[in-house]
């Protein structure tokens, strides 16, 4: 595979190539009760071409990077605080004591954390938070004998599965009803059964992979990794050796640690915080939680230092993965892609419409990974489209919140996906060769629930 800044430039290559082809076209913008801005669906018109030019190519990255700051901020802060953190000492002493408590049934504590991640990325709509997740798991999967790739799964697949099936989910399912002038979290008992049918999979689907790996680390496919190996020498215990135990210090910085992750937890729920928040919090948590364990100030700026370095390639990936959306944004295409898309799900036989839907609803999320972003920019059309073509507007939301969530983790214009990637260490492709079977099996559940809510005429 070539390296993931050659694909990502290539595919930003593409999208400039293409607003020479595609027409340019725009849809007027109203505004939601909520605030947001939303396409209207009925003033499509085509415009006057403006491809993008060998000026805007040249600043298509620099662009990305200024309008997925957000998330690269994130990325790299998160990087320097969980160094602070293993710089305590607190990180290997707690993977310490953990790996000798699970040590016989180290398996278990995959299904636990991702139904605990699922049913919160389902009430509240985070998938970002997989970026929080990771760093606190992986020491522990490494330790446990499973690899870099368990770790990331934990993390990703359970709040994929979560996010996607919307039970709860203001993000996508509370912007999707609300864009289609449905009841707000009607159909909660078909999302439930969806959310236990996509995070069962997936639950399944990792723990065979880790098990394969424990009985046989060849398996893995970070096995020829250097970074790997040295994960495994670092965080790997001899458990015949005496076990580790917390000073003082780092007792009270432990406990300072998850204070600061309970402030984010109410946070998020109560304040609406989301990444900058989330930022500024961990920056104040790295220097407290530093100096309550006893590091010295200096020790602490170097080890944000380093953290920064660790992930600096994810957060450039955040960039490089915005500037395809980008070229199409001032190509002036994006609104033209909709409209056909549209326009193809129109044309299909009334049977497999709700099929339809969510196929485009995947194409387009690849340049548009925004769970919001794509509600507001295609659920105008798709709700009223829906009434046309025998599908209930129900039906269609679902459609929405499948093909933008499932496919979240497999295109590279994800950000926060390939910052997630960077943070375990763990390359696209071989996260493709690990996720592409789930993901088939992903999407013949998704299409058996979209069949079925087509047959029943689901309306709640």
């Amino acid at each position: 595979m070539p390296h993931i800044y050659v694909i990502l430039f290539v595919f930003t290559a593409i999208a400039a190539l293409l607003t020479h082809v595609i027409p340019a076209g725009q849809y007027d913008r109203i505004t939601l009760p909520n605030g947001r801005a939303a396409v209207d669906p009925e003033t499509f018109r085509y415009i006057d071409a403006s491809p993008v030019g060998l000026e805007q190519f040249m600043m298509a990255v620099p662009r990305g990077l200024i309008d997925a700051a957000q998330v690269v901020f994130f990325t790299l802060i998160i990087g320097g605080m969980f160094m602070v953190i293993r710089r305590t000492g607190i990180i290997d002493v707690a993977v310490d004591k953990l790996t000798r408590r699970f040590a016989g049934r180290s398996v278990l504590m995959i299904p636990t954390l991702m139904i605990v991640f699922a049913i919160i990325a389902t009430l509240i709509g985070t998938q970002e938070l997989a970026l929080v997740y990771v760093p606190v798991i992986l020491p522990l999967m490494i330790a446990l004998r499973f690899d870099s790739v368990v770790a990331v799964g934990t993390a990703l697949l359970a709040t994929t599965a979560g996010f996607s099936a919307g039970v709860l989910n203001p993000i996508n399912t509370g912007l999707g009803q609300t864009i289609a002038e449905l009841p707000l979290y009607s159909g909660f008992g078909l999302r439930a059964l969806l959310f236990v049918a996509l995070t069962g999979a997936a639950i399944l689907y990792l723990i065979r992979y880790a098990l394969k790996v424990r009985a046989n680390p060849e398996f893995s496919l970070m096995a020829d990794s250097s970074l790997e190996q040295e994960k495994r020498r670092v965080y790997v215990h001899d458990l015949d050796t005496p076990a580790m135990s917390f000073s003082n210090r780092q007792k009270w910085g432990g406990i300072a640690a998850i204070g600061f992750f309970a402030i984010m937890v109410w946070g998020v729920l109560t304040r609406g915080w989301f990444m900058t928040e989330m930022a500024g919090l961990f920056v104040v948590m790295g220097i407290s939680v530093g100096l309550i364990a006893g590091l010295r100030t200096g020790k602490i700026c170097e080890a944000f230092n380093e953290g920064f370095q660790d992930v600096l390639v994810g957060a450039i990936i955040v960039g490089l993965a915005r500037a395809v959306a980008v070229m199409l944004e001032q190509g002036q295409v994006m609104d033209t892609l909709v409209h056909g898309l549209g326009n193809l799900v129109g044309g299909l036989p009334s049977t497999f419409s709700a099929l339809g839907m969510f196929v485009s609803q995947l194409g387009f999320n690849f340049v548009v990974p925004s769970g919001s972003g794509q509600a507001l920019v295609t659920m105008p059309i798709m709700a009223p489209l829906s009434d046309l073509i025998g599908v209930t507007r129900q039906s269609s939301v679902l459609a929405y919140q499948l093909g933008d969530g499932l496919s979240n983790i497999l295109y590279p214009t994800s950000g926060y996906f390939m910052a997630t990637l960077a943070l375990a260490g763990v390359t696209w492709d071989r996260w493709v060769r690990f996720f592409l079977p789930l993901f088939g099996i992903w999407i013949a559940i998704s299409a058996l629930f979209l069949i079925y809510a087509q047959a029943v005429s689901w309306i709640g």
